[in-house]
């Protein structure tokens, strides 16, 4: 038996429902990212702000119907989170056990993390946990980065998310520019016609937001000593990115790149291969 096939047996779940759920959290994070992307755009010609994924989910529970909306993506976020869980550490797309192949495990298992605390805070928006519901910057982990902070020092937690930022960012381009994502959809020929671009794009505008975030967060370790201060996120790069000379045009062109990966992560929940029954 495989560890992902291990896996679904111990979550009781049969693969048919574990395939339904992976598709169900590409949307979720899909819809995050059209949000963003959406406000950023607003943000670029002056008509609104930015937001990061926290403030997405605010953004969203404030529409009508809005605790409805919320709980659909928290049921799709945990079907992310699932199935992040089962490609880490039942290794589901089949990356290995050598270095490279434990990186990307790796990095599977901290974006697990990352949209288990997500979905923990959609919940803080129904009241089904309590919890701060300060939407923040979004993305960054602040709270784990300043809980590790305290015990190690805030200067050695953003010099290691920096680089930890960098080595994803890299890997979003590494993945765009060689075309590896392809790797993973069934889809035809045409329809890879149009996926192609759009991933390509989508996928670069996200590893250069993760650049951004390492610079903010290497530049903090500096300069803000051992007390450190916020973590940056999401909301915190894009504005970073509108302080620049000519700062709206290259937020509004971030703004299309982030809605490019909102349809990628769309892309992926229908094309998408989900084979929880294939491990290591």
């Amino acid at each position: 038996m495989s560890l992902s096939s291990a896996g679904s047996k111990a979550l009781d779940m049969s693969s048919d429902q574990l395939v339904w759920m992976a598709r169900a959290g590409y949307a979720s994070r899909g819809v995050v990212y059209l949000i963003i992307g959406f406000f950023a755009l607003l943000a670029a010609i002056g008509s609104g702000e930015a937001q990061g994924s926290k403030g997405a989910l605010e953004k969203l529970m404030s529409q009508p119907a809005g605790a409805i909306l919320i709980v659909a993506m928290i049921i799709g976020l945990i079907g992310y989170v699932v199935w992040r869980l089962i490609q880490a550490i039942g290794d589901a797309d089949q990356h290995g056990t050598d270095a490279k192949g434990l990186a990307i495990r790796g990095g599977l298992l901290v974006s697990a993390l990352t949209y288990t605390a997500l979905a923990i805070f959609a919940a803080t928006q129904l009241g089904i946990v309590t919890g701060s519901s300060d939407s923040g910057s979004g993305g960054g982990g602040g709270g784990f980065a300043q809980t590790v902070g305290g015990f190690i020092g805030s200067q050695w937690v953003a010099t290691g998310l920096s680089i930890i930022f960098v080595c994803v960012g890299i890997a979003h381009w590494y993945k765009a520019l060689t075309g590896k994502f392809k790797e993973h959809f069934a889809a035809s020929e045409d329809k890879m016609k149009i996926i192609t671009p759009i991933s390509t794009i989508g996928l670069c505008a996200r590893g250069t937001v993760f650049f951004i975030l390492a610079f903010m967060l290497f530049y903090r370790g500096l300069t803000a000593g051992e007390e450190g201060g916020s973590t940056p996120g999401m909301k915190d790069a894009l504005k970073f990115i509108q302080e620049l000379p000519m700062g709206d045009i290259l937020l509004g062109a971030m703004a299309v790149g982030i809605g490019l990966f909102a349809l990628y992560s769309f892309c992926e929940a229908i094309w998408r291969k989900v084979d929880v029954e294939e491990g290591a």
